[in-house]
């Protein structure tokens, strides 16, 4: 039976409910060689995002994927304690981002040995927590992929083949995009089980009609960031092409900025259901779709032991 992760534990992919499936919740951009737990204050940090994870749980929102990485501020016991006070079901990952956030250990190791590390917290859990991740986390750079990052896509190819975690990576760019495909499918991955983040960024509409036709899944993940209606124009191409099934939506909002005074501004998570499900409503999108959008794809995207996704 297929069923998904979260920070306190595994729950069927049923139970997933309405999901945001890309934020954060804190992020430190210090560098591999500084970051950690004593850079910031968790009960300041508990106390400053709380009123954030509260405000979209009461707007029926059901699960947040924190997508922040290892070596970026990942922080899963704080994941967890959010998780139990707020109500809501959280998703934390394994993985790395990209130069200058990687550990020199990134570098040393083969595919294979970074692949050892990431299976290694999938099935015994992140540290001593006992929390495993309910995902790849990845990142490239926009292409031509260099050395290190093809590596990296390598290694979660075969994280996934060993372990079932769907691979989500930060990309943004159509000619990184195609590369990671090639390299994620030389491997024997399932391009159903690929997640091309910030697909949004890539403004040509038949890039995404490419992607879309190998079998990835596109995330729509900078709502809020630019006009709404600009956002239900990709949107609505897309789903007059036939590709709904293969669309996920986020805000890649938030967070506590470590380093900053009082965590610096954060973003809030509420525009996906104030704002733009209400546009989509009057563009004419009906119930079953908006419900695929924000429930079931989700569910097929992060469901371990789904051969699609």
């Amino acid at each position: 039976m297929s069923h998904i992760e979260t920070v306190c534990g595994p729950i069927a992919p049923a139970a997933l409910g309405a999901t945001l499936i890309h934020e954060h919740i804190l992020v430190d951009f210090g560098g591999a060689s500084v970051t950690g737990p004593h850079r910031w204050d968790r009960q300041q940090v508990f106390d400053h995002m709380l009123p954030y994870l509260s405000a979209i749980r009461h707007q029926g929102l059901t699960t947040l994927v924190d997508c922040t990485p290892m070596y970026l501020g990942r922080d899963a016991p704080l994941l967890r304690r959010l998780a139990l006070q707020s109500g809501l079901q959280i998703i934390t990952n394994t993985g790395l981002y990209k130069e200058p956030y990687l550990p020199p250990w990134a570098f040393d190791l083969s595919a294979e040995e970074l692949t050892a590390v990431w299976v290694s917290e999938a099935r015994d859990g992140i540290g001593a927590t006992g929390i495993r991740p309910g995902f790849i986390k990845i990142a490239v750079n926009p292409g031509p992929l260099v050395p290190i990052q093809r590596k990296i896509v390598a290694a979660a190819a075969l994280t996934h083949l060993q372990t079932g975690l769907v691979v989500a990576s930060h990309t943004g760019h159509a000619i990184a995009a195609h590369e990671s495909l090639d390299i994620a499918a030389a491997a024997g991955m399932s391009l159903g089980r690929y997640i091309i983040v910030h697909a949004d960024a890539i403004s040509d509409l038949d890039e995404h009609v490419r992607l879309a036709k190998r079998g990835a899944w596109l995330e729509y993940d900078a709502l809020g960031t630019r006009p709404a209606e600009e956002h239900a124009r990709l949107l609505l191409a897309m789903l007059e092409r036939g590709y709904g099934e293969q669309l996920l939506l986020s805000h890649d909002a938030g967070w506590y900025h470590v380093g900053e005074p009082n965590g610096g501004e954060v973003r809030p998570f509420t525009f996906l259901m104030d704002t733009f499900v209400p546009l989509l409503r009057q563009y004419g999108v009906d119930q079953s779709t908006i419900e695929r959008l924000i429930i079931i794809n989700p569910a097929r995207a992060l469901a371990i032991g789904n051969d699609r996704g």
